[in-house]
């Protein structure tokens, strides 16, 4: 933890040295420096994602990008979007849920709520939403800027023991997000929530001290979470989403064009690679089976039944008609 306190410290320091100049980034001809850092590993379509990006980036002439993931600056999400908070030019996949909770923005988990969202062709419209306006707003006046969501793949439960239905599921130790979305699955499904950093999974399971994880299947498959777990349950529960989001001061220190230009790149490159991600999870499934992970298709209704008092007891706290909102200003 110090190591890594020390290599974001020395991040903040270089940024801030680049910001004392009291001029734009780029005003001087000079390329923006800027840092995608993530917790997943290379291989997965965030990562690929985000190095996408830079190279897109770095081909304008414009911009210094590079990419950290793997958990390479910190494997601790909440931790990068802080350094963003305070000035670090770091772009940081989180997701609807976390920034939610981190940030105090109740209506924001709507979008990560258990069985809300279920169709990834959604995010396409999500940024034109008033909804989504509103959200950007809230969080800038917070020093952070929202720029887009990405499909990144359905969460599922990946056990050391066969999960069948919602009962199998009780007292098991379950990696989850640590925030209100996780804390409440857990309460309606009946595990022990374990919200420690992605990490610390592997080890986890291995050691016992954890029963299994839910997380989507490329983030399981690059982890090689089929080495320590055998039983792969579809409950699908949530459909993730990668949030991207900067410091507000890195980004109104770049010239209008070139935060248009960054804008437009992040949001056309998520589209894409929502797709691409969205094509290669039977084979990342197939590969579960390959290296010997019984795959259970579960009654999702049992699930969503299960969870249905979320919503009717208002748990997450939403506004009063904010679902129907929602689908209506993404047109379904």
């Amino acid at each position: 933890m110090k190591r890594v306190i020390l290599i974001l410290t020395v991040l903040l320091l270089a940024c801030t040295l680049v910001f004392a100049g009291g001029k734009k980034d780029g005003a001087d001809g000079a390329k923006i420096p800027v840092t995608f850092a993530g917790t997943e590993a290379a291989t997965t379509g965030q990562s690929r994602m985000m190095q996408a990006v830079a190279d897109k980036l770095n081909a304008t002439g414009r911009f210094n990008a590079t990419v950290q993931v793997a958990g390479a600056l910190s494997g601790d999400t909440d931790a990068l979007v802080t350094q963003a908070k305070l000035g670090v030019s770091l772009v940081v996949p989180s997701d609807p849920g976390r920034l939610a909770s981190q940030f105090q923005i109740s209506d924001l988990n709507i979008l990560m709520a258990p069985y809300i969202l279920t169709d990834p062709a959604a995010l396409d419209k999500l940024p034109d939403t008033a909804l989504f306006k509103e959200w950007q707003a809230e969080l800038e006046k917070q020093g952070i800027i929202y720029i887009t969501n990405m499909y990144n793949g359905f969460r599922s439960f990946y056990t050391t023991t066969p999960v069948k239905n919602v009962a199998d599921l009780s007292g098991l130790r379950i990696r989850g997000f640590g925030n209100a979305i996780g804390n409440n699955l857990a309460k309606y499904l009946g595990f022990a929530n374990i919200g420690i950093s992605w990490g610390e999974v592997f080890p986890g399971i291995q050691q016992k001290t954890l029963d299994g994880c839910e997380v989507q299947v490329a983030t399981a498959d690059g982890s090689r979470l089929y080495e320590v777990t055998k039983y792969l349950a579809m409950t699908k529960h949530y459909m993730l989403q990668s949030a991207f989001v900067c410091s507000s001061s890195f980004y109104y220190s770049m010239p209008e064009a070139d935060r248009a230009l960054f804008t437009k790149i992040m949001r056309e490159t998520a589209k894409e690679y929502g797709e691409i991600i969205k094509n290669e999870e039977d084979g990342y499934y197939a590969n579960m089976k390959k290296n010997g992970v019984t795959i259970t298709e579960v009654d999702i209704k049992e699930f969503q039944d299960a969870i249905e008092p979320l919503y009717t007891n208002n748990d997450l706290g939403f506004s009063a008609g904010l679902k129907d909102r929602l689908f209506k200003e993404l047109g379904n």
